[in-house]
């Protein structure tokens, strides 16, 4: 079961200059490619270090802290030293706001373990 949680307003988030919230106690972040916006478990599945104050390339991030490397539409670990994905999240834009679908019960400790 999940909810959608208000996370920022869409204009806040610019292409490289992602928006790091926490909705529901998971650390997400939020970031532009192109048009279309993208949610993230905001923390690298490597070791800990948020993900919205990495570097975005090509519809990428790398971890600020190690250089893992992440796609943002699908979590999919890109480089090493990360050896599992991300975990994606749904995002609606309604009259300006952004909203994430949380699952009820998640936890950035469960989500970072893989549990």
């Amino acid at each position: 079961m999940a909810r959608w949680e208000k996370a920022c307003r869409a204009d806040a988030v610019r292409e490289g200059e992602p928006v790091g919230v926490t909705l529901g106690g998971l650390s997400i972040g939020i970031f532009r490619v192109g048009d279309r916006l993208r949610a993230v478990h905001d923390i690298c599945s490597h070791e800990y270090a948020l993900l919205s104050g990495g570097y975005q390339e090509d519809g990428a991030v790398e971890c600020p802290l190690h250089q893992a490397r992440f796609d943002l539409a699908t979590g999919k670990c890109l480089a090493a030293p990360a050896e599992r994905d991300l975990t994606v999240f749904a995002v609606k834009v309604e009259e300006g706001e952004v909203y994430v679908e949380v699952p009820e019960g998640a936890s950035d400790e469960g989500l970072t373990r893989g549990a």
